[in-house]
């Protein structure tokens, strides 16, 4: 055996009871589970007080960036997580040509930064996945991943950013693109309905587009069209069109915010039970944060946000059409804001672009005026923190059966939101063992096997014998979050061992120089699984 450990409380990712049992790791899979495995390996592991768990999925990160330009990439690696599903909220970098590229690099500079430090040199879905394999000279990144293809970088590509309906032409021109995304290896396609250009496409456009995720077996993951007002209407809608079009469904950040839904999360869950109930393959993912996270640009009515990044900045510069913003925000309740009128007082500045307005972050925004100068000033850059959600839908949401974990995680700005760095953790520290919102075994499902489950891997998300070695060592007693609002890159304690493929990746608490993370890639039977790797 390439490695034992011994004597580890093992949770395996079933939902079942733990159990003590030794576990034997040879050639990157798990070899064999026993009460007491005879001899030893070529490292011998004591695990006693620790819990063995399947390596943490997350299900919503924005790290499309970062694992091209950070080896380390400690922010997850850390956590426990070996698999990130990449290409969310229907924005990133492929499929793409030249000048839809421009654009989307501007519009989403403040999740991924400018992207002046990383070659994009790929176009392509295949071509990025290839990108992430060849990686740091050859050697791969940090953890694995898996992608999503972006409905609006696809609408951008075809149709542009302009609010009106796909022709028949164009409308085919998305369904090709989208199936080469899912032919190249894509676990499914992913949407922002308050993000330009996503948001401007129907439901029926929408629908025809979830057609051909279901002929390749991926899932469809909308960010919807309002997590305010009509939350549930714009879950309602989602349901609705994938049951039309045969596909599976996964909820991104699924929660309820604002004032309008303190405590609703019962009849969000009431919907989705009456749903799986009719037979509906739905999961859904949220982050243990009251607060959310998004870019300032994001708030902004849609038609303020037509026709791309230039176009936004020349209506921020005109004060008539800056007046009109500032009603649609402030009076009428904007789309972009999920149709609630905008409270200032919950707006905190998380990051800029431009070093040189570094003295916003951490400061809250104090009306229309500072939003727009900061807007124009940092070119459309800055991030925020919302603080609109409510603790008790956060936590009945996390209860559900078909709940996973998703960090939502940008990495970006001077002040990032902490479940970044502190989701995986902070959900078994804080809500395993200080408030026991689920148990230890509940809570190691929802974050590793339920969402592998998802991504139809056929040989991760468990520890069970010929399961890939994507494990996480971690103590029950201490695991906790280090992030804080006031420290948000601080890592997490109590994780003292992670492994990908049998190798080490956090040692003894401290990252190591492996880079054992592959693309995951979708088969054309519907699983999904790695390229092959060299050892």
């Amino acid at each position: 055996m390439d490695l034992v450990i011994r004597g580890a409380r093992v949770v395996d990712g079933s939902g079942g009871p733990s159990y003590t049992a030794d576990v034997a790791v040879r050639d990157g899979r798990i070899a064999e589970i026993a009460t007491r495995i005879a001899g030893g390996g070529r490292r011998v592991l004591d695990a006693g007080g620790l819990a063995l768990a399947p390596g943490f999925v997350d299900m919503h990160a924005h790290s499309d960036l970062a694992l091209l330009r950070d080896p380390d990439h400690g922010a997850k690696a850390a956590q426990g997580v070996t698999l990130e599903v990449l290409g969310q909220d229907g924005l990133s970098y492929a499929p793409a040509d030249d000048h839809t590229l421009t654009a989307v690099r501007s519009a989403i500079a403040g999740w991924n930064g400018p992207g002046d430090d990383v070659d994009i040199d790929w176009r392509t879905v295949g071509g990025y996945l290839d990108r992430l394999d060849g990686a740091h000279g050859g050697r791969g990144i940090a953890v694995n991943a898996a992608y999503l293809v972006p409905q609006g970088t696809v609408r951008a590509h075809a149709v542009g950013w302009d609010d009106r309906p796909a022709t028949p032409a164009e409308l085919e021109r998305m369904r090709r693109l989208v199936a080469q995304g899912l032919a190249e290896g894509a676990v499914g396609m992913s949407s922002g309905l308050t993000y330009t250009p996503g948001m401007y496409a129907s439901g029926a456009e929408l629908t025809e587009l979830c057609r051909v995720v279901a002929r390749y077996g991926g899932y469809y993951c909308p960010h919807h069209r309002s997590y305010g007002r009509d939350a549930l209407g714009a879950y309602a809608e989602m349901i609705a069109l994938t049951r039309e079009a045969g596909c599976a469904l996964h909820l991104a950040h699924a929660t309820m915010n604002f004032g309008e839904n303190q405590g609703r999360a019962p009849e969000l869950l009431a919907l989705l039970d009456r749903a799986l109930a009719d037979g509906c393959d739905i999961t859904l993912d949220s982050y243990p944060y009251t607060p959310g996270c998004t870019t300032l640009a994001a708030l902004l009515p849609s038609w303020a946000n037509e026709g791309g990044p230039e176009a936004v900045l020349a209506r921020l510069r005109d004060d008539a059409t800056a007046e009109r913003v500032r009603h649609a925000l402030e009076v009428e309740g904007a789309d972009g804001c999920h149709g609630v009128p905008v409270d200032w007082s919950t707006i905190e500045v998380s990051g800029v672009g431009d070093p040189a307005l570094a003295a916003h972050v951490g400061t809250r925004v104090d009306g229309w005026e500072s939003a727009r100068r900061l807007l124009l000033a940092d070119r459309l850059a800055p991030t925020i923190l919302q603080h609109v959600g409510h603790e008790e839908n956060v936590r009945a949401i996390m209860r559900h059966r078909v709940h996973t974990g998703g960090s939502d995680g940008i990495l970006q700005g001077a002040k990032p939101h902490p479940r970044a760095y502190g989701t995986f953790p902070h959900y078994l520290g804080r809500y395993v063992r200080e408030l026991g919102v689920l148990s230890l075994e509940e809570c190691v499902a929802h974050l590793s096997g339920r969402p592998a489950a998802r991504l139809r891997l056929p040989d991760r998300g468990l520890v069970r014998p010929g399961f890939r070695a994507d494990l996480v060592l971690f103590d029950p007693g201490t695991v906790a979050a280090g992030s804080t609002y006031e420290r948000p890159r601080a890592l997490p304690t109590g994780i003292p061992y992670v492994l990908i493929d049998g190798r080490f990746v956090i040692r003894d608490g401290v990252r190591t120089d492996v880079l054992a993370g592959r693309s995951v890639r979708r088969t054309p039977h519907g699983a999904a699984g790695p390229r092959p790797r060299a050892r």
